[in-house]
């Protein structure tokens, strides 16, 4: 049968020590191939390799029935191969994995009646799987948050007026960030989040307690969640904004969201509004297709295709139905070495025929994880970047630069 074990290449590692830290992991000898490892190497050090080769069984109990499968794969595998539907994108039924990482937890499922990430955690000889929603849902959701934080210059789904301009600036909301993403961008601006699955996950309870405290420490009123992705695991978001909205129920408190908009429904969407979502800021990664794999890191051309069209679809819908109810900034990355002027001015084209006075932020990508090949966009790039689309006409461009952000 095939299988997959992950193997390093030497000559390739910088020995960060990111996959012996941060990443669960059950060890080189007992490899499940989940590939965890191999999307978080930032020097890509670690490869997926084939396999064929027989391996003994284990017996498993799963939503009651018994099966063998093959030892050293993870849950996850084990179901596909017992023929449940897995999907990165939501379903209504099967299993939902995204980041396949283990940050996100959206694929938990129940292992002897604790609460696991199917995606990384091996089967066991005698191992009780439960993959009811019934039964999930009597508990409560778990996520992988960190970096609880104070944040000066805010995120997207920030309002202009408030970002510093220049270096000094004081404290404008407090951050955390949800572990875990479905993209692959080779440029992650935050990759040691996105990629750690060793941290201890928390309810939705105890994230919006800690955040809570946090804006009365720093004393502002805005509370941001970004990422990774912080929209994978539905039923934990919608829970954290609403103990969220419970804590904090004052009438200047406000909830942000910062997202890459790629799973964002407008389902999804209207229920983050009930739940008390104030502010979202969801980032428009490209156009056309060919740049958006580039920039994002999927391969497969129908996922890649779909998630595109569901982030402009999420930006769409927000205009047409919470223009003037919630506060909404689009954020767009440039770096020249993944997205062209013209594509760019075709963005902004295509949002100001929605609404031109929305705000727009443009990011620019540093050299960071996979791309330290690529050079920072200088000020004068960013100066031409933000003139595009103000020729393109939209009426509140924010450029992030190295002198700080330039604006309204």
């Amino acid at each position: 049968m095939k299988f997959y074990i992950s193997r390093k290449i030497t000559k390739l590692c910088v020995h960060c020590g990111f996959c012996e830290t941060q990443i669960e992991c059950p060890g080189s000898e007992n490899c499940t191939g989940c590939g965890a490892c191999v999307d978080a190497c930032p020097s890509q050090a670690k490869i997926l390799e084939e396999v064929l080769e027989e391996r003994k069984k284990v017996k498993i109990k799963v939503d009651g029935e018994t099966y063998e499968v093959p030892e050293k794969i993870t849950i996850l595998k084990a179901l596909e191969i017992l023929g449940y539907k897995i999907s990165y994108f939501p379903t209504k039924d099967g299993i939902y994995a995204p980041c396949r990482t283990g940050g996100c937890w959206a694929c938990m499922v129940l292992v002897d009646g604790k609460p696991k990430q199917a995606c990384i955690t091996p089967v066991k000889n005698g191992m009780n799987i439960q993959t009811s929603k019934t039964e999930l849902e009597k508990i409560q959701p778990l996520r992988i948050v960190s970096g609880f934080q104070g944040h000066p210059v805010g995120g997207v789904g920030t309002p202009y007026w408030l970002k510093p301009k220049g270096f000094f600036a004081k404290y404008i909301e407090v951050a955390c960030f949800a572990h875990g993403c479905i993209l692959r961008c080779p440029t992650c601006q935050n990759w040691e989040i996105t990629y750690s699955s060793k941290n201890t996950p928390l309810t939705p309870n105890q994230a919006a307690v800690k955040i809570t405290g946090l804006r009365k420490l720093y004393d502002v009123d805005r509370m941001a969640i970004s990422g990774g992705e912080s929209t994978l695991n539905y039923r934990w978001l919608i829970a954290y904004l609403k103990n969220l909205k419970k804590l904090n129920p004052d009438k200047d408190a406000r909830f942000h969201v910062d997202t890459n908009a790629v799973i964002l429904t407008k389902e999804y969407i209207d229920r983050l509004v009930e739940a008390g979502m104030t502010d979202i800021g969801p980032d428009i990664k490209a156009l056309t297709l060919p740049t958006f794999k580039k920039i994002t890191g999927i391969k497969n051309e129908e996922l890649a295709k779909k998630l595109l069209e569901t982030e402009w679809a999420a930006v769409k819908y927000l205009i047409n139905q919470y223009w003037g109810k919630i506060f909404i900034g689009i954020g767009i990355p440039y770096n020249k070495k993944l997205i062209s002027l013209e594509e760019i001015w075709e963005i902004g084209r295509k949002i100001a025929e929605w609404e031109p006075t929305i705000q727009v932020c443009v990011l620019d990508y540093r050299p960071e994880f996979r791309r330290q090949d690529i050079e920072r966009p200088s000020f004068h790039e960013m100066v031409k970047v933000k003139n595009i689309l103000e020729d393109a006409g939209l009426k509140c461009v924010i450029c992030q630069t190295t002198q700080g952000h330039i604006g309204p």
